[in-house]
């Protein structure tokens, strides 16, 4: 995809979240009419390459943020935690800034369908300060409570067009993707990786915020930044299976 195309498919997406056509024509209509996921769909999860579930996979990126630098731990535990019925996965991912302070922390909660599309559940999430006291804990939810309801995160045979919800408990999580791109390379500093999948991402909580996140087969995510709205980005630095 050329840097125009990409700019002219940003502008789109940015146009169109504002406007609410997103929402309803690509992510599925209103979250309040959607029933949860049925738990006898998990019983047999199936791995899903784009997005895998595997306990000791970790990941490591760096990355930045209105100038400052981040460093960020994403760890698949052994840990589950039951939600409507269903065993999710936790995966714990820490984010310290450049000098080792910790920044970030949050528990998400995924599990994988019959059918391989991995679903989120909610997260447990807190920003800090310098000093160590917790700043925040805005964006935390769980499918189930006070209106939250789980979302897609990555189909099972993800392809361009495919739109969805990744998550929703509105006001703190209402975040949604488009599947632009199935057969993109893309080279980070742990290396050149194939058959990439590129994703524009945004959330209807902060307008005009389009990013591009690209996950590879066996690792996920290896990078993201933002098209429109932003200057976060980040790039995978290594992986431990």
């Amino acid at each position: 995809m050329t840097t125009k195309r990409s700019a002219v498919i940003a502008s789109l997406a940015a146009s169109a979240l504002a406007g609410g056509t997103l929402l309803t024509a690509l992510a599925g209509g209103s979250p309040a009419q959607a029933a949860g996921p049925d738990p006898a769909d998990f019983a047999h999860p199936k791995a899903n390459p784009y997005f895998p579930l595997r306990h000791g996979l970790v990941t490591r990126l760096r990355g930045s943020d209105g100038g400052e630098h981040f460093r960020e731990v994403v760890r698949i535990t052994h840990h589950t935690k039951v939600i409507q019925g269903v065993r999710t996965t936790v995966v714990r991912d820490v984010v310290h800034r450049a000098d080792g302070t910790l920044a970030e922390q949050t528990h998400d909660w995924y599990a994988a369908d019959n059918g391989g599309t991995v679903w989120y559940f909610g997260e447990q999430t807190a920003t800090y300060r310098r000093d160590g006291s917790v700043e925040s804990r805005e964006g935390s939810w769980q499918a189930g409570v006070d209106g939250a309801r789980a979302g897609k995160v990555m189909p099972a045979d993800p392809h361009p067009t495919q739109a969805f919800r990744q998550e929703f408990h509105s006001g703190d999580a209402e975040d949604q993707a488009w599947i632009v791109q199935d057969n993109a390379t893309r080279t980070v500093p742990a290396g050149t990786y194939d058959h990439v999948v590129r994703s524009l991402e945004w959330s209807q909580l902060e307008p005009g915020v389009v990013s591009v996140k690209f996950y590879a087969p066996g690792v996920g995510i290896i990078s993201e930044h933002d098209m429109s709205g932003g200057n976060e980005t980040f790039e995978l630095l290594s992986v431990h299976r």
